[in-house]
């Protein structure tokens, strides 16, 4: 519970994940590194020459004080303190600086400053923006004078060294561990897409790769595809089989009867029009939706050409004008798309008076909308209004052509096929069924 707010702020993708796993470990030991080289290791050599150099100044300036005047302080210190290598000028008033010079990333002049701030008395500034010289202004009994010296003699050379090794090297293993995970994470993204594109009826070309577990994870995957192909092979074969070993039976009945009185055949003819009807809805039920291949469509022409072919047959069924802006060609299967509006169709003009038929299609998804102005489905029966073989009663007139109830079950089918769903809702223009089905693209 105490890092749940973290969630939001995580990366999502694997690769975002990875990365993370690989750059907070390296920043974080990037960091301790440096703070503990730059107050501990730093600092502390600092402070050490720094003391050093203190206590050449003090001998500077006991020399400076035995000068008669400013003038002579220079060449005093020359002859006394030559092996110090410092040099000595005067500073006039209106040279004379009141504000320490430093570079903004100089961390060892701030020490340096502080040092002399603190431990030399007439200390008046520091100037550090030379790289290689360093000017100490102080005060004296003659007045103001520059003592400069070489800044080596107060600091570590090139200390950024170590921070810029530190960063380049961390940077480059950073990258070259991301390349080694980036290709231990491909095969996953590969079982990932063959296991999305089977979810929605395509086989996609598999080979298991990378580590022992990914292989037997991506093995597993072939088996499960394996198995339930060949289920769903044997349960076409079966239905299949059935629906025509019944064909016969119901031929030979169907030529009997029509040698009988009208009176007589008309009710059993219809009984066998019922059962051929029956085995029909079996097959195509069988089918399932793996009927066709996949193929770059617009959805707008196919629902024309659907609505058309409704109204030849006689349904009363309007295509609504487009809705929205959005255009292009979706990956879809012809026949079991056109399979599934025509089964909402089909309902749609079997339980109410008349259909409408809408298209929405955007950047992210495609939407193909069936409502009626029939008694519609209650909410709390939907769920079971699309399971196999589920007849609704008190929601459909099942006096008006007889049904298996297969044919929401064949459209759910098809839309989980294509990676989409099947929505049933309540029609606000007509105030029956409105039936949708959303595909992503």
């Amino acid at each position: 519970m105490f890092f749940s707010w973290l969630k939001r702020y995580m990366p999502r993708g694997i690769y975002g994940r990875a990365a993370l796993i690989l750059l907070l470990p390296v920043v974080i030991l990037q960091l301790v590194v440096t703070v503990i080289f730059a107050q501990r290791n730093y600092e502390g050599v600092t402070t050490q020459m720094t003391t050093t150099v203190l206590r050449e100044v003090a001998l500077v300036l006991n020399v400076a004080a035995e000068a008669p005047s400013a003038e002579a302080i220079a060449p005093l210190v020359r002859q006394r303190l030559s092996p110090l290598m410092m040099q000595v000028a005067p500073v006039m008033p209106d040279d004379l600086k009141t504000q320490n010079e430093l570079s903004w990333y100089d961390y060892s002049g701030r020490v340096m400053i502080q040092l002399f701030q603190d431990r030399l008395k007439g200390f008046q500034t520091l100037d550090l923006t030379e790289p290689s010289l360093v000017h100490l202004v102080t005060d004296t009994d003659n007045g103001p004078i520059r003592i400069s010296f070489d800044r080596r003699r107060i600091s570590a050379s090139n200390p950024h060294q170590l921070f810029v090794y530190t960063f380049t090297f961390g940077f480059l293993m950073t990258l070259i561990s991301f390349i080694y995970l980036r290709n231990q994470l491909r095969p996953i993204k590969r079982l990932a897409r063959a296991a999305e594109a089977f979810g929605r009826g395509r086989h996609v070309p598999y080979s298991p790769a990378g580590a022992v577990e990914l292989r037997a994870a991506g093995s597993a995957f072939l088996d499960m595809r394996t198995r339930i192909e060949r289920h769903i092979e044997q349960r076409t074969l079966m239905l299949s089989g059935v629906s025509h070993d019944l064909r016969t039976p119901l031929t030979r009945m169907r030529l009997g009867l029509s040698m009988l009185d009208d009176e007589e055949a008309g009710p059993l003819l219809q009984d066998v029009d019922d059962m051929q009807r029956m085995l029909d809805e079996f097959l195509n039920f069988a089918k399932g939706a793996a009927e066709g291949e996949f193929e770059k469509l617009d959805p707008h022409v196919l629902l024309k050409d659907a609505v058309a072919k409704a109204q030849q047959a006689g349904r009363n069924v309007t295509l609504l004008p487009r809705e929205g802006d959005g255009a292009g060609t979706i990956r879809l299967r012809k026949v079991a798309i056109l399979r599934a509006v025509d089964n909402l169709i089909s309902n749609a003009v079997r339980y109410g008076t008349k259909a409408e038929v809408s298209v929405l299609l955007t950047e992210k998804t495609l939407r193909i909308r069936v409502e009626d102005d029939g008694p519609g489905i209650p909410e709390e029966r939907r769920q079971e209004a699309v399971r196999p073989f589920s007849r609704l009663d008190p929601a459909r007139n099942q006096n008006k052509g007889g049904s298996v109830g297969l044919g929401l079950a064949i459209t759910t089918d098809i839309a989980r096929a294509h990676g989409g769903v099947l929505r049933l809702g309540v029609s606000d223009r007509l105030g029956g069924l409105r039936a949708d089905i959303v595909i992503a693209r």
